[in-house]
């Protein structure tokens, strides 16, 4: 996520072949004070990306060349920035591998430009935030360390454990709720803000993300697991850490 000076806008980089989408959503952003860059395909986003940096990605998933999987795997290498994947309606598949592959949400077409705001705002709202003022910030479970201020995960050796926005909100809900089961609609309440519908896989997907990733670093120890019919828990005690 690119910090900014104060009142520069933020950018967001659309990424569709469809030339009347792409002026439709540019000139909605625009004139809600976005900063707005434009591309049809993969080259055209590596041109832009050479050049400037992206707050938020706007990616069609049908797109000649590339497609936007592609494209959505080869963002997730290098940064954390949210990607809002735009799917048609019968595409139900590949909206669930986008999702896997590190999308953070997805819109289907053809979409409402009061939904599509009000997702673009609560990307950049969770890519961005920071905690209010608490007296805990920092906890600790089995390897980890956990940030909420800086919105950081490590190991109990300082390494770093790459997460995106989605899944460090994800770990957040768990640490500050250990023990708990937690079901699908509270998580989508507290990470999405009920802009998703509550029977799609979004958030068994992010769950899926962040449980390889946890298991990745600190193998066999199976530190989230499905409760059936109930939703999901996080079976370490967490602690409190200065």
């Amino acid at each position: 996520m690119t910090s900014h000076p104060i009142n520069q806008p933020q950018t967001i980089l659309i990424v569709d072949d469809d030339a009347d989408i792409r002026r439709l959503v540019a000139d909605l952003l625009r004139r809600e004070g976005y900063r707005v860059e434009l591309a049809e395909d993969g080259a055209e986003l590596d041109v832009v990306l050479r050049r400037t940096s992206v707050d938020l990605f706007v990616l069609d998933l049908m797109l000649p060349g590339e497609d936007g999987l592609s494209l959505c795997r080869r963002i997730r290498t290098d940064q954390d920035t949210p990607i809002l994947m735009l799917t048609a309606k019968g595409d139900e598949t590949d909206r669930v591998i986008g999702l896997e592959l590190g999308a953070d949400d997805y819109l289907v077409k053809p979409f409402g430009t009061r939904e599509l705001l009000a997702r673009i705002r609560a990307l950049l709202r969770r890519a961005g935030q920071k905690p209010r003022a608490a007296a805990t910030r920092r906890f600790a479970f089995d390897r980890f360390l956990v940030d909420l201020d800086a919105r950081l995960l490590t190991l109990d050796d300082g390494a770093p454990v790459p997460l995106t926005s989605s899944e460090f909100d994800l770990l957040a809900c768990f640490v500050t709720r250990p023990r708990r089961v937690l079901s699908r609609d509270q998580i989508l309440d507290w990470t999405h803000g009920r802009l998703s519908d509550p029977f799609d896989r979004t958030v068994d997907i992010l769950v899926s993300r962040l449980r390889k990733k946890l298991d990745a670093a600190s193998p066999g120890t199976g530190l989230i697991t499905t409760v059936r019919n109930n939703g999901y828990l996080l079976t370490a005690m967490v602690r409190q850490v200065p």
